[in-house]
C-alpha cells in the first residue's frame, strides 16, 4: 500500500510539471504569436527606414574589364587586381595584439621601408579607438597582397586578426611595343583609341554587394553578401601586328629624330581584308625624344599634296581621257592658270603619263585635269564621292575627322580650284582615308574598310569574327588600275622616290611634300609624305607615312624625309616571306624573333590540380586554361615567369589563375 502511495505521488508530481511546462510553452507561444500580429500591422518601411537604410547599403561591385590583345595574341591592355587593405581592430583580441604588434610592425618596416615607430605609434592608437576600417595600404599587387596577409595578427584572417581586403580593378598597359596614345583609354567621361572604340565589348556588367556602416563616413563591404554578382567585360583581339608595329614604330623614330621634325605617323594596311597591321604615332616630347600620344593619323586633316595625284589621275585614266601614250607639255616647269602660278620643283618638256606620276608634276596634273574636267567639274568630284573621299569614315575609333574638298558649291570655289584639287590642294584628309583610298588600288579596285578587330572572346569561346567590308565594289576599270599602279612603280623605279629603289622588293609608291600654314609669314612649313604599297606585282600591304615640319636645313622632300621609311618597313615586314632582300633591311635589333615561335604544347587540368606552366608562352597556354573552364589573370606579355596557385594546387573552376609572363 505504501509503494502504491509512493507511486501516486510520483506520478501527481510529474504531471504538475508536465501541465506547467505545456502552459509555460502555450504562454510563450502566444506571446510570439502576438508579437507577429504586432510586426504585420507596424511600419515596417519606418523600421527599414530608422535601421537597415542607415547601418546598410548596396553598393556597386565592379566588374571585370576585358582583355586588349594585339593579333598574334599578344596582351596590350590588362585588368589586374589591386588590393586595399583595412583593419578591424575592435575583431583584434588584446591578448593577440600585445603578444605580436612587435613582430608585426617589423614585417611593415621591411615591406613598406619606413621605421617600427612609424607603424606602432599609428596602430596603438586605432587599436585605442577601435576603429573597425582602418585604410592601412593601398593599391598593392596580388604578390605584395600575398606577401602582407602572412604577417602576424593578420595570419588569423578577418573574423580573429581584423584583416579586411576591398579588390579593385586597375586598367594596365601590357607591352611596350604600342603607345599609350594608340591603345587609348575609357575612363567613363572620355574615350579614344582601341581601349575607347570597343569599350563596348570590353566592359563587364557591375553587380552589387551590401556593405556595412562604420562610422559616419565610413563604409565596410560585406563580402560575403553579393547582391548580383559581376559579369567580366569581353576579350577583344585587335588586328594590330606587333611585329609589324615594332618594325614601324622605329622606322619612323628613327627618321624624326634625324631631321629634329615635329611628328609623325605610320599606318600599315593588309590588302586582302582591310585590317590595320600597325598604327604608329610619335610627338616630339623634348629634343630627340617622341611619345605616342596623339592620334594624328585620324585625328588631323591635312593637305595632302601630291600624294593626291594618283586620285584624281585615276578618275581621268577611268574616263578615259589619258592612257599610256598621253602625253602634256609641262613648258619650263611654270604655268599660270586662272591667275595662279602652279609650278613644277624639277625639269619640263614634255611627259607621259608616268612621268606625270613618277616627276610629282603639278603642272602636268593640273594641265591634264583642267583640260578634262574645266566644263564640268562635278563629273570629277563624283569620281571622289565614288570613292568615298568626301564621306566620314564608319569605323570603330573615336575622334576620326571628315574630309573636306572644295566644291562649286562653295564660297571658296573660284576658277583654279580645279586645278589645286589636281595636285593635292583645296582638300584635307586624314591619313587613314588616304590608306583606303591607296590599298583598295592595291586591292585591284576593291576598297574595303578598314578593320582594326579581329575578333571577340569570351571564356574561351569565340563570339565574333570580323571579315572583310567592301565599301566600294569597283574603283575604276582594270585597265585603268593596272595603268595606276605601272605608274606607281615607275614612280619608285625611276622617279622622285627612285633613292628607294631595291631590285629586289618591287614597290609602287608615291611621294608628297605639301607646304601648309602657307598664307602665314615666316618660315616655310612642309609635310612630307609617302604613300604606297609592297610588292607591287602582288600586293600584301599599304603603308603611308607622314613627317611633319621637319628641319628644312635638313631636308623637306617626301622621298628624301618619308619614303626610307616606307623602304625601312617594306624590307622588314618581309623577313618571314623567302625574299632576296638588302641586307641593311634585315638589320632589325628591336624585334625579338624568339615570341615569335609557338610550340605546340598542350596542359590540362587533371584530378583538379594545378599544372606547372611556368616557362610556356602565354599566349599558347591562356586559351587553353580558359577553355577548361578558368578565369585567368595575366600581366606582361611572352613566357610565363611565375604562376599563382603554385603547380599541385587543388583549384576549382570559380577560381582566379594568376599569371606573370616577360615583358
Amino acid at each position: 500500500m505504501a509503494v502504491q502511495n509512493e507511486f501516486e505521488n510520483k506520478r501527481s508530481k510529474t504531471l504538475r510539471w508536465g501541465y506547467f511546462f505545456a502552459g509555460f510553452a502555450f504562454v510563450l507561444f502566444m506571446i510570439f504569436l502576438a508579437r507577429i500580429i504586432v510586426l504585420q500591422n507596424t511600419n515596417v518601411q519606418e523600421i527599414k527606414d530608422d535601421y537597415i537604410n542607415k547601418n546598410y547599403r548596396e553598393a556597386s561591385l565592379k566588374a571585370a574589364r576585358g582583355n586588349l590583345y594585339a593579333a598574334d595574341g599578344s596582351i596590350l591592355a590588362t585588368t589586374v587586381m589591386r588590393y586595399d587593405v583595412y583593419l578591424d581592430f575592435k575583431t583584434i583580441k588584446d591578448t593577440v595584439y600585445s603578444n605580436n604588434i612587435g613582430a608585426l610592425t617589423d614585417s611593415l618596416s621591411q615591406m613598406f621601408g619606413k621605421p617600427r615607430s612609424y607603424f606602432r605609434d599609428r596602430l596603438d592608437q586605432q587599436k585605442k579607438e577601435k576603429n573597425q576600417y582602418y585604410a592601412l595600404a593601398k593599391g598593392l599587387d596580388f604578390d605584395e597582397y600575398d606577401r602582407i596577409r602572412k604577417f602576424p595578427i593578420f595570419i588569423k584572417g578577418k573574423n580573429k586578426g581584423g584583416f579586411i581586403i576591398d579588390r579593385k580593378f586597375k586598367r594596365e598597359l601590357a607591352t611596350t611595343q604600342i603607345g599609350a596614345g594608340t591603345i587609348g583609354m575609357d575612363n567613363g567621361e572620355s574615350q579614344s583609341g582601341l581601349e575607347g572604340a570597343f569599350s563596348k565589348y570590353l566592359t563587364g556588367k557591375d553587380g552589387t554587394r551590401l556593405e556595412q556602416r562604420v562610422n559616419s563616413s565610413q563604409w565596410k563591404p560585406i563580402d560575403y553578401w553579393k547582391v548580383n554578382e559581376p559579369i567580366d567585360g569581353q576579350d577583344v583581339y585587335t588586328t594590330i601586328d606587333l611585329r609589324i608595329q615594332d618594325i614601324a614604330s622605329s622606322a619612323l623614330e628613327k627618321q624624326l629624330i634625324k631631321f629634329d621634325a615635329d611628328h609623325g605617323c605610320v599606318l600599315v594596311m593588309e590588302v586582302a581584308t582591310g585590317k590595320v597591321k600597325a598604327m604608329v604615332n610619335l610627338r616630339r616630347t623634348e629634343p630627340g625624344i617622341y611619345v605616342d600620344a596623339y592620334n594624328y593619323a585620324m585625328k588631323d586633316a591635312s593637305e595632302p599634296g601630291s600624294t593626291f595625284k594618283t586620285v584624281s589621275l585615276l578618275a581621268a585614266m577611268d574616263d578615259g581621257f589619258i592612257d599610256e601614250n598621253t602625253t602634256v607639255n609641262v613648258g619650263n616647269g611654270i604655268w599660270v592658270y586662272a591667275k595662279q602660278r602652279i609650278s613644277d620643283g624639277h625639269g619640263g618638256g614634255t611627259y607621259d603619263i608616268s612621268d606625270v606620276l613618277a616627276k610629282s608634276s603639278n603642272v602636268g596634273s593640273a594641265k591634264l585635269i583642267t583640260k578634262y574636267y574645266a566644263d564640268k567639274p562635278q563629273v570629277f568630284l563624283d569620281h571622289l564621292k565614288r570613292w568615298k573621299m568626301f564621306d566620314k569614315m564608319d569605323i570603330e575609333l573615336p575622334g576620326v575627322t571628315k574630309p573636306y574638298i572644295v566644291t562649286p558649291e562653295s564660297k571658296r570655289w573660284n576658277a583654279a580650284t580645279l586645278a589645286s584639287l589636281a595636285y593635292g590642294y583645296s582638300s584635307r584628309f586624314n591619313l587613314l582615308q588616304l590608306t583606303t583610298f591607296y590599298n583598295g588600288l592595291a586591292n585591284k579596285g576593291v576598297m574595303l574598310k578598314p578593320l582594326f578587330i579581329d575578333k571577340i572572346m569570351k571564356d574561351g569561346q569565340v563570339l565574333f569574327t570580323a571579315k572583310p567590308e567592301i565599301m566600294v565594289k569597283k574603283m575604276a576599270s582594270e585597265k585603268a588600275i593596272t595603268m595606276m599602279t605601272n605608274a606607281l612603280t615607275k614612280a619608285v623605279e625611276k622617279g622622285t622616290a627612285k633613292s628607294i629603289f631595291t631590285p629586289n622588293l618591287k614597290m609602287a609608291g608615291k611621294t608628297g611634300t605639301a607646304r601648309f600654314e602657307y598664307w602665314k609669314p615666316g618660315p616655310a612649313k612642309y609635310q612630307a609624305s609617302f604613300a604606297g604599297f609592297y610588292p607591287a606585282n602582288n600586293p600584301k600591304y599599304t603603308c603611308i607615312v607622314m613627317i611633319n615640319q621637319p628641319d628644312n636645313s635638313k631636308g623637306f622632300y617626301g622621298a628624301t624625309v618619308s619614303a626610307p621609311v616606307f623602304k625601312e618597313i617594306a624590307g622588314k615586314t618581309f623577313l618571314k616571306t623567302p625574299q632576296n632582300i638588302e641586307q641593311e633591311l634585315l638589320v632589325d635589333n628591336k624585334v625579338d624573333l624568339s615570341k615569335m615561335i609557338e610550340p605546340s604544347v598542350k596542359i590540362a587540368v587533371t584530378r583538379n590540380q594545378m599544372p606547372k606552366v611556368t616557362g610556356l608562352i602565354g599566349k599558347n597556354i591562356i586559351p587553353q586554361l580558359e577553355n577548361q573552364g578558368y578565369r585567368v589573370d595575366y600581366k606582361g606579355v611572352g613566357r610565363i615567369k611565375e604562376q599563382f596557385p603554385v603547380e599541385g594546387t587543388i583549384i576549382n573552376k570559380n577560381q582566379r589563375i594568376y599569371l606573370q609572363l616577360q615583358n
